[in-house]
């Protein structure tokens, strides 16, 4: 084993203030998405949580909880986990504290403004990138300052080696860029109303090529280059395989970007579109499966660890949670399994399977290795972070079962026939009584995982306010070893 970057440089100032600011971002808006989501899920199992208004009704209120979870949440969270991070393995403070600012100020305020427009209906209709026009150019602004500030940082650095957390980095960056521009392109009509340049079944196409590899780039690669530096750290390990992490990156990347066309199954999509989309997918498991076991296999030796520490807790059940996502993903894109789950429940539960148990997760472990490193104090409540992953590994598992059974249950009931060939569930609304109980299972599940956020949320304002005990100056280690 050899290290990575241990040449000895001046150690810099780095700029924690940013990285303090996108934590506290990210515990805000993670508690608020996910009790919208907890409303949404009360909506389903019980039509008068609706309230008779047009701003509270589920269509309003789901894509403000997708965009809250997935760009409010997730973003800040991997802008905090970049920002930390990267600095450290390359030895060097941000490039500019003013591109910092702007990017986090920036963020923040589309995320407010879409809290305020997607209830009111403004919306452009397309899954992940409901925004309308004027807000896209805003997000195109910001990250066009986070990609300056980002790459300007990689060409200042005081170290030759750039670790692999940072090529999964520059992917996130790279890519997010190109889908959010190609996919936004419109022509507006008005302040509030625009016209995209693709129609048909080409603007389908193009929506889930952004849509899949939105979920392959904004909630893959930059939680796995959180996973290769946070990981190690907390397991005081050395990453497993650096060379397996290598073809991690280049296999995932390469896939990954082929494999949109499979939400187009059974459409007026060409065959060979939607054969290659399938087959991208299935191959899409080899290197997914590669950084899991990476993941876990760096946990070699400090196993006896998860008996005490709850980060390790978390990080475990998250690359746990990967695993099983990106098998179920890879397999539900094949045509016969497809057909059977596609409009159910069971794409549900697999979504927040990676949502919540691979991405929820990973931030939690993160943001607890963190606390102590940028306030200088352990937590206020330590025994409240165990707590905080049972309740909300508990609740994932409510969720996802729940919902797995649901899915398989409507996939069949809608295909069932009797003797004469007739639809044996002919009425769409008995099938959906039978589903209430897994309905209610959902939402219990979801008050669970809510709850332990908030509890995150309680603990982390006592360490900030001085409950916690100090601790001493970190020492900035090297990268891991390779």
């Amino acid at each position: 084993m050899s290290q990575v970057g241990t040449a000895a440089v001046p150690m810099p100032n780095y700029d924690d203030d940013i990285v303090r600011k996108f934590f506290g971002a990210t515990v805000i808006w993670g508690a608020v998405g996910m009790l919208v989501g907890v409303i949404i899920a009360l909506q389903i199992a019980w039509w008068p949580a609706n309230l008779g208004l047009p701003w509270t009704t589920f269509g309003r209120l789901r894509p403000l909880h997708t965009n809250a979870v997935i760009f409010a949440f997730g973003g800040n969270i991997c802008f905090t986990g970049i920002y930390y991070s990267m600095q450290r393995l390359l030895k060097v403070r941000m490039y500019s504290d003013l591109l910092s600012k702007l990017h986090f100020w920036g963020w923040q305020g589309i995320i407010v403004a879409a809290a305020i427009t997607l209830p009111l209906g403004m919306t452009q209709s397309k899954e992940y990138a409901e925004l309308i026009w004027p807000i896209d150019i805003a997000i195109t602004v910001v990250w066009v300052i986070f990609a300056i500030n980002f790459f300007g940082t990689i060409a200042i650095r005081k170290v030759k080696h750039i670790y692999v957390a940072i090529w999964f980095y520059m992917s996130f960056v790279i890519t997010i860029a190109v889908l959010h521009i190609v996919n936004s392109l419109a022509i507006p009509a008005t302040l509030f109303r625009s016209y995209p340049i693709f129609a048909g079944l080409t603007d389908g196409l193009v929506q889930w090529w952004y849509g899949h590899n939105a979920v392959g780039f904004f909630l893959t690669t930059p939680f796995l280059g959180l996973m290769y530096y946070f990981l190690p750290r907390a397991a005081d390990r050395p990453v497993y395989s650096y060379r397996l992490s290598i073809v991690h990156f280049w296999g995932l990347v390469f896939l990954y970007i082929w494999a949109g066309p499979h939400h187009l199954l059974y459409s007026a999509l060409p065959d060979w579109a939607q054969t290659l989309g399938m087959v991208f997918s299935v191959m899409l498991l080899a290197p997914s499966w590669g950084g899991m076991l990476n993941g876990l296999l760096t946990l070699r030796g400090a196993w006896d660890r998860l008996r005490t520490d709850p980060i390790l807790k978390f990080m475990v059940v998250a690359v746990s949670f990967y695993g099983m996502s990106t098998f179920e993903g890879p397999m539900m894109s094949i045509r016969a399994v497809n057909g059977l789950a596609h409009f159910t429940n069971w794409v549900i539960g697999h979504v927040h399977s990676g949502a919540l148990g691979w991405v929820g997760m990973m931030s939690f472990g993160t943001l607890y290795w963190l606390v102590p490193k940028l306030w200088k104090r352990e937590l206020a409540y330590p025994k409240m972070a165990t707590q905080h992953f049972w309740l909300a590994t508990i609740g994932i598992v409510l969720y996802t079962v729940s919902m797995w059974v649901a899915g398989l249950m409507e996939g069949l009931q809608w295909r069932a026939v009797n003797d004469a060939g007739q639809l044996a569930n002919p009425f769409f609304l008995d099938i959906v009584n039978r589903l209430m109980p897994y309905y209610w299972m959902r939402l219990l599940g979801g008050v669970l995982y809510l709850t332990g956020m908030v509890m995150f949320l309680f603990n982390l304002l006592k360490t900030i306010k001085g409950s916690g005990a100090s601790v001493s100056e970190e020492t900035h280690a090297p990268a891991p070893a390779v």
